[in-house]
């Protein structure tokens, strides 16, 4: 697959010019003997950028939802016309099996029709009569201004996609920087943004690193900041927003994400379920489960038979070889926190069940095998509880009762997913209850959350909920509206404390 850069996107059109101010190389993670491109980064395209947004909210503000909506509709069609291409995109840049990619390009169809029938409700004009003698009360959206959606790496088109869908539909314009990693599938979809012939200025594309994002997020003229990834860069952006009171900053941020198996549990229908929660996309997802809480009475048995189909997870090329599992990691700095990770689970006496290895697949790549710990007794302050790892290992820790499981689940500084297993309804309300995340499942795996409801976690998992049906909530600013066709009701005369 030819992969050609075009540049930034502002103010209809892509920019391209010799003068970089820096190179970013990428290489495929399935094959590092494949260059895929070479992006320039523009730090001058950083003011014009800004400018063609701030034009093209003056427009599109006032547009009907009708009108959005049209022009959404049209995007759709194009993003359903090339889903082929960025699955392929896709695959080779992030390297998750061909498989998954499409399910990740088809999602970028689905989430108009979901934005659309979910999310504009919840940003219609409400009114309640007579909320006061003989007035009206309203409740009016209006949307932030320019909005600056920073996408992950895992997810670069899906994730993103959901923000700048929700931000359009309200009315604002929308700066799209991707991950430095994966430019080109996010071009792709910034091309079919240019295909539905939105006006000028409404959506823009720029591609750079920190500087950039750092510049963007920093500048009064954003009134939005939307951000999926790291803790760290969460709280750096944080810190370089926070004397702008009025700017929105939403983060959608990481997991260490834990799974209860109480003893009732269905071990044949937890096993795929967890499988996928703990090894797709090789571990990099925001919510994939990393710490499993087992139940002393079936501990040997799950874990067992958990191991026997851990080592049956093929690794491969995510298009050259037949329906892999899991693809490679993202890059060198991935594999090398992957294995240090591991390290930190056996100094703080964690007992291997399945190692850790680098993988030879035929190709030259960031190819890993999954692992799993067990932890008897946790160091529930170390880094193995703690971080987040993004790759593919999970820990065991077993309990005797429940109140225990869910102590050590909320030990974490995070609080973004978690999954319990059991028969037991009362076991799972007080799960329900007491467990510290945003995302609560019962009897399914924490990683393939539906756009229909909330997304978004607690602690240091990030603040709001910016992502799926809940993510417009974010992308507008409320007006109270008392509102009377009674001009004759007031008078002089009754106003209190007037001489005569």
């Amino acid at each position: 697959m030819q992969m050609t850069l075009k540049g930034d996107y502002f103010n209809g059109r892509f920019h391209q010019s010799s003068n970089a101010q820096e190179k970013i190389l990428k290489r495929g993670p399935a094959d590092l003997t494949q260059v895929l491109w070479e992006a320039g980064v523009y730090y001058d395209h950083i003011e014009p950028v800004i400018e063609s947004a701030q034009k093209g909210f003056a427009t599109w503000r006032k547009t009907s939802f009708e009108e959005r909506i049209a022009f959404l509709k049209k995007y759709q069609e194009a993003v359903r016309a090339r889903k082929d291409e960025i699955s392929m995109a896709l695959a080779l840049e992030v390297g998750k099996p061909l498989w998954e990619a499409k399910t990740e390009a088809a999602a970028l169809d689905s989430k108009v029709t979901v934005t659309i029938t979910d999310s504009l409700e919840r940003i219609k004009r409400e009114t309640i009569k007579e909320v006061m003698p003989k007035i009206d009360g309203h409740t009016v959206y209006k949307p932030l201004g320019p909005c600056f959606v920073i996408g992950p790496f895992n997810f670069p088109c899906h994730l993103a996609n959901g923000q700048i869908l929700a931000a359009l539909l309200a009315g604002n314009s929308v700066i799209f920087k991707p991950s430095e990693k994966t430019i080109y599938s996010a071009q792709l979809m910034m091309e079919c943004f240019h295909a539905a012939g939105f006006p000028e200025g409404v959506i823009n594309f720029i591609n750079g690193t920190g500087h950039t994002a750092g510049k963007l997020t920093g500048d009064q003229r954003i009134r939005g900041v939307f951000f999926t990834g790291s803790k760290g860069v969460g709280q750096r952006i944080v810190e370089n927003t926070y004397k702008d009171l009025s700017k929105l900053v939403a983060l959608e941020l990481g997991g260490k994400n834990s799974t209860i198996i109480h003893h009732d549990t269905n071990i044949s229908h937890a096993l795929p379920e967890l499988l996928r929660a703990c090894f797709l996309t090789s571990g990099q997802r925001c919510t994939s489960t990393s710490m499993i809480l087992v139940h002393k009475k079936i501990e040997q048995e799950f874990i067992s038979q958990f191991k026997a189909v851990t080592e049956r997870i093929r690794v491969g090329h995510p298009t050259s070889q037949p329906d892999p599992f899991m693809g490679p990691l993202i890059d060198e700095h991935a594999e090398k926190l992957y294995f240090d990770f591991c390290n930190f689970g056996k100094q703080e006496g964690a007992e291997e069940i399945v190692s850790p290895r680098k993988l030879d697949v035929g190709f030259q790549g960031y190819y890993v095998s999954p692992s799993i710990h067990y932890a008897k007794k946790p160091n529930l302050e170390g880094k193995f509880i703690q971080e987040e790892i993004f790759g593919p290992n999970c820990f065991f820790v077993p309990y005797e009762d429940i109140e225990e499981a869910i102590h050590i689940a909320n030990c974490t500084q995070y609080g973004l997913a978690a999954s319990v297993y059991t028969r037991d309804a009362d076991i799972y309300n007080l799960c329900l209850r007491d467990i510290d995340a945003g995302l609560i499942n019962l009897n399914r795996s924490t990683v393939g959350a539906t756009a229909r409801l909330p997304f978004g976690g607690v602690k240091n998992s990030g603040n709001h909920h910016p992502a799926a049906v809940s993510m417009i909530d974010h992308c507008v600013s409320t007006v109270a509206s008392l509102e009377t066709l009674d001009d004759t009701s007031s008078k002089l005369s009754e106003v209190v404390g007037l001489k005569d």
